[in-house]
């Protein structure tokens, strides 16, 4: 009974900078506007053509949103121990942000956000390990 009539002494309260009766005010959160471009899965392409392109990529997936198709074949033509850096970069993103990563085919990786797995056939080669880009 008290909670009621606690409710009903707050509304007749007068505001005291303009001396007028202060009214229960509501703010309309609009919650389908929060679900809009950010919460839609974005499967987005990624070339690595040097180790500097990498920013981009970690950018994408710590958004959470984003399942990243990596091209690592140019930066593989070019200097391995870049790219082996790089993919160690990648891999430690992707423990921090509890997704998975794989080799997809010789020339692309596959990073994946926390609610994503990638699927692996029995018998498939193991998620990317450093000895994958030795010489």
């Amino acid at each position: 009974m008290k909670f009621f009539s606690l409710k009903r002494r707050k509304k007749n309260v007068y505001d005291e900078d303009d001396h007028l009766q202060a009214e229960d005010e509501y703010v309309e959160l609009n919650t389908e506007a929060n679900q809009g471009k950010s919460s839609k899965i974005l499967v987005r392409p990624f070339v690595m053509n040097d180790f500097s392109d990498i920013k981009n990529i970690l950018d994408a997936l710590r958004e959470g949103y984003t399942i990243a198709l990596v091209n690592i074949k140019p930066l593989k033509d070019k200097d391995l121990v870049e790219l082996k850096r790089a993919i160690n970069k990648l891999k430690k993103t992707t423990d921090a942000i509890e997704g998975d990563i794989a080799g997809f085919g010789e020339d692309y990786v596959v990073i994946t956000p926390s609610f994503a797995t990638i699927y692996r056939a029995k018998g498939a080669a193991n998620p990317l390990k450093e000895d994958d880009f030795d010489d």
